[in-house]
């Protein structure tokens, strides 16, 4: 009986829902909490974003000014420019030849009717080239005595002959000289003695279409002298036009030569009756239009951080020469 009893107790219990636990909820604020290990510490974390985020602003900066560079080469002449250039060139070179050294109605004789003073004062002329002999016998050496002549036409003459040396190394960076098919040593080198009777020629053949065939010829050495050393020709040339023109002004002040009034009036009448002189004022003209037509053609030439002052300086005669011979980027050359 009590067997049953407890077997009937026993089966009605499992049936009853059990009450709900009398122990208190832990408070989630002190349940244990699942903890995070990072892999590295958090400032080498923030070093890194730092560190790939100036990455990012320095190749974007980069990008940027890559790509606002300014393309410093001259795309080719359409033909109709390129033709009536050219045309302009040659008659130029035609009226230079026959109005210069043929035609007796310029200033002073022409060539086939030249006289023996005029032989002489350019052998004089010569003689002094680039003052040395005045400047030796001024300092007492007397290998050859100078000769004397009016200090405004030797002025005037290694004015134009100093002007005439920077432009060797301008030529020989030219990007279009291969396109003049001559030797450019003989060229500059005639240039040196008869100016733009040769320079002009050069000026219109460059102007040609490039010729794909074209083999690249062997560097010469004079080419080799005048890049290596182009700012030692800048100077050397710059500071023989800038003594030019305080030789014509103040030059043998012993020679009773008169003040700046009277070699200015001896200039005027030296211009209207010798040819030498009236050819050297048509040199100094083309010179004027020749040296910032080259320089701004040949831009690339320079180095890059120095172009923009090239740029405009070479519209100032002379100086604009000096500035592109002393920032020439050699390296980029030879």
């Amino acid at each position: 009986m009590a067997t049953t009893t407890a077997t009937l107790i026993s089966a009605l219990s499992s049936d009853l829902p059990r009450p709900a636990s009398f122990l208190p909820k832990t408070p989630s604020l002190f349940r244990r909490r699942e903890v995070i290990a990072f892999k590295s510490k958090p400032w080498e974390s923030r070093k890194q974003i730092l560190t790939e985020n100036a990455f990012v602003c320095a190749a974007s900066r980069r990008n940027s000014s890559s790509s606002t560079t300014t393309d410093l080469s001259v795309p080719e002449l359409d033909d109709n420019t390129r033709k009536v250039l050219q045309f302009v060139l040659w008659a130029t070179e035609g009226v230079y030849i026959i109005w210069l050294f043929l035609l007796p109605y310029a200033p002073g004789d022409p060539v086939w009717a030249i006289s023996s003073d005029t032989i002489n004062s350019l052998v004089g002329l010569s003689l002094n080239f680039f003052f040395i002999l005045p400047l030796m016998n001024s300092v007492g050496i007397r290998l050859i005595d100078a000769p004397v002549l009016h200090p405004m036409s030797e002025g005037l003459f290694n004015f134009v002959i100093g002007w005439t040396l920077m432009f060797a190394p301008l030529l020989f960076t030219d990007l279009k000289r291969d396109r003049y098919k001559g030797s450019l040593d003989i060229l500059w080198s005639f240039q040196m003695f008869l100016t733009n009777t040769f320079l002009i020629p050069y000026m219109a053949i460059r102007l040609n279409k490039p010729d794909t065939n074209y083999t690249p010829r062997k560097t010469s050495q004079l080419r080799s002298t005048m890049v290596n050393g182009a700012t030692v020709v800048g100077v050397v040339g710059g500071a023989v036009c800038v003594i030019s023109i305080l030789w014509a002004l103040f030059g043998r002040p012993e020679g009773y030569f008169g003040n700046v009034t009277d070699r200015n009036e001896f200039l005027v009448s030296y211009l209207g009756s010798e040819r030498l002189a009236y050819a050297f004022i048509w040199d100094i003209c083309l010179y004027i239009v020749f040296q910032p037509w080259l320089i701004g053609e040949n831009l690339e030439n320079v180095e890059k951080r120095k172009v923009d002052l090239v740029k405009y300086l070479r519209f100032v005669p002379v100086f604009g020469l000096v500035a592109y011979l002393v920032c020439l980027d050699v390296d980029e050359e030879v």
